[in-house]
């Protein structure tokens, strides 16, 4: 009994001394989530949309839900999901075909530059994450 009470002492009085923990600070925020806060505000106040999200149950594409590396000559049903992406946050008219040719480098080049993230012309998760949330807004596409 002893022990016990010792081992609840010594776990609850550093948070007592501390306010509890839920005393945190601004300073106790990370610098990540301080940057990722800034950074969408900058995208809100350019008229992009500024909180990346995963895909959700009512996604405006419904060819797949994987998201696999894409790059020129790449083909099938996640192909299209990404160009039906493309067509839906930018306006780009491209066909849903499965084929990543030129037209889909260059529609993913410009989004890329649009969001402002790495422009490489592929498909990877952080463009995957971009595409998905800008394609189902309701106020998409977005003028670049």
């Amino acid at each position: 009994m002893r022990r016990a009470f010792i081992a609840a002492a010594t776990l609850i009085l550093p948070l007592a001394l501390s306010g509890g923990p839920a005393a945190a600070t601004s300073q106790d925020t990370p610098p990540s989530v301080t940057a990722q806060a800034t950074s969408a505000q900058a995208a809100q106040a350019a008229g992009h949309p500024g909180t990346l999200v995963a895909q959700g149950p009512d996604d405006i594409c419904g060819y797949t839900n994987r998201r696999p590396n894409l790059q020129r000559g790449s083909e099938g049903r996640a192909v299209r999901q990404a160009q039906c992406y493309l067509n839906q946050a930018i306006g780009t008219n491209l066909a849903q075909d499965g084929d990543f040719g030129r037209a889909t480098r260059n529609a993913t080049r410009f989004f890329q530059e649009c969001a402002d993230i790495t422009v490489d012309g592929r498909i990877g998760a952080q463009t995957w994450s971009f595409l998905s949330f800008w394609a189902n807004q309701e106020d998409a596409p977005f003028d670049c």
